[in-house]
């Protein structure tokens, strides 16, 4: 974590991001908070530097913890996990689609990252059967689907552990809750910061309609781009960057600062960073984040903050 000015994030990032991959930059009011697998923190801290104070610093041997998990399965008997054994603080369950998305939520130390989506939501029992598996005194679920959200509550009445869930609608606002989530604050103010960090985001996204069809007075036929906000339709059309375009403008406000664009399985990286040139060019405050999430079904989920 870096404090300092929030809105330099976007200038952090561009210094960084060829010291390593799997970067996730995110800036809040006077704190810019990074993500980033690098073969040289050194250098990542010393750009770091230069935008304010560091906080909450934290290098794990990535490497170091896969050579000890060899060792560990290799010696008899070290699959099997004690009960005994010391629970952590705190263990995160949540659902996502494609796998770019999945990776990002592992990259923020998800324990479980639940296939679902549109089509295939999972059950109470999924759900259960992940906290059951996660050795830690308490444990964030976060459903990223409001159809989701029942399941996961569910989970959460049978479970005989401290589980917290955070009605988490989208997948952007699921990645924002772990980008600031907080380990070293008690349970009760994370939960708190988390609500009223999901109702800062807003969400978007562009898919296709299967078949003809009439909704909220618009005409849709079967291949239309269908732009959605918040779940509902606000924009069709035939070219699917034209109507992500338009899906922004209806986010988008005065007081928006940041873009977080997540590109599906069916849009190239090429078409993804041309589509951002447009987006950076039409938002110019608006700091501009593009990850490649691979999703099905969605060619776009974009979220505003």
């Amino acid at each position: 974590i870096i404090l300092g000015d929030a809105a330099k994030a976007k200038e952090f990032q561009g210094k960084i991001e060829s010291l390593g991959d799997s970067m996730i930059v995110v800036g809040y009011e006077d704190v810019i908070k990074c993500h980033i697998h690098t073969n040289d923190p050194g250098k990542v801290l010393s750009n770091a530097v230069l935008f304010g104070e560091l906080s909450k610093i934290k290098i794990d041997n990535m490497r170091e913890e896969h050579r000890e998990l060899l060792m560990n399965q290799q010696e008899e008997g070290a699959v099997e996990v004690s009960e005994e054994a010391e629970a952590k603080k705190y263990g995160f369950v949540t659902v996502a689609m494609g796998n770019g998305i999945t990776n990002i939520f592992k990259d923020l130390g998800v324990d479980y990252v639940i296939e679902g989506g549109q089509t295939m939501n999972p059950s109470t029992q999924d759900i259960l059967d992940c906290i059951d598996k996660i050795n830690a005194e308490n444990i964030f679920v976060l459903p990223n689907n409001k159809n989701i959200i029942m399941a996961a509550t569910q989970a959460r009445e049978i479970s005989d552990k401290n589980v917290i869930v955070i009605e988490t609608k989208t997948i952007p606002q699921g990645i924002t809750c772990l980008s600031m989530f907080n380990r070293d604050a008690d349970v009760e103010t994370n939960e708190q910061e988390l609500n009223e960090l999901i109702e800062m985001v807003k969400t978007g996204s562009v898919t296709y309609a299967v078949r003809d069809t009439e909704m909220d007075g618009i005409e849709i036929l079967e291949g239309n781009m269908l732009g959605l906000v918040e779940g509902k339709i606000k924009e069709v059309g035939e070219d699917k960057f034209e109507v992500a375009k338009k899906v922004l403008d209806n986010m988008v406000s005065d007081d928006s600062e940041l873009i977080t664009i997540f590109y599906g399985a069916d849009v190239s990286e090429e078409e993804a960073n041309k589509f951002v040139e447009e987006v950076e060019e039409a938002h110019e405050d608006c700091d501009v984040q593009l990850y490649k999430g691979d999703q099905p079904l969605y060619y776009f989920l974009m979220s505003v903050e």
